[in-house]
């Protein structure tokens, strides 16, 4: 079997985590396609500016949400090389500068933000245009057409 043209960058599979249910679907299918491809995950927490966290309540919620995606992670993928990071800086911006080593990031379409009537929040919507590797934007859950449906894990 020939290599495929564009094999996919080097790199580990790199997910943006805020405590959100879109983050948690996001963590499932990132573990589901680190393990496919034999990648390492990275979960990656950054400042959310939805909330007024000092350094130390960042820190907090930083530990719990990251504790959270790594024991899914290790419930779906015992062995499963996982690293976690959190960024005191905007979370869009933390994803977008660690996109530049991985080999793929997966986002929720929306997180802890406010505004539920929009198709994609604001740190999916700036990944999207800024990011340097290919994303995969996880959509809320919805109710597929008969005979229709993705599985994400």
């Amino acid at each position: 079997m020939a290599a495929p043209d564009n094999p996919a960058p080097p790199g580990p599979v790199l997910v943006g985590v805020d405590g959100s249910s879109g983050a948690e679907r996001a963590v499932r299918l990132a573990v589901g396609l680190a393990s496919r491809t034999d990648r390492p995950l990275v979960i990656l927490y950054g400042w959310s500016h939805d909330r007024p966290d000092t350094l130390e309540t960042f820190e907090t919620h930083a530990e719990k949400v990251l504790s959270a995606a790594v024991a899914t992670a290790e419930e779906l993928a015992p062995g499963l090389e996982v690293t976690t990071e959190a960024h005191p800086v905007d979370a869009a911006q933390a994803l977008i500068e660690a996109s530049r080593d991985a080999s793929l990031l997966v986002v929720g379409s929306r997180g802890m933000g406010g505004f539920r009537g929009i198709m994609l929040g604001s740190v999916s919507q700036r990944c999207a245009h800024h990011a340097h590797c290919p994303i995969v934007i996880v959509p809320p859950p919805s109710t597929p057409a008969e005979g229709v449906g993705c599985d994400p894990g």
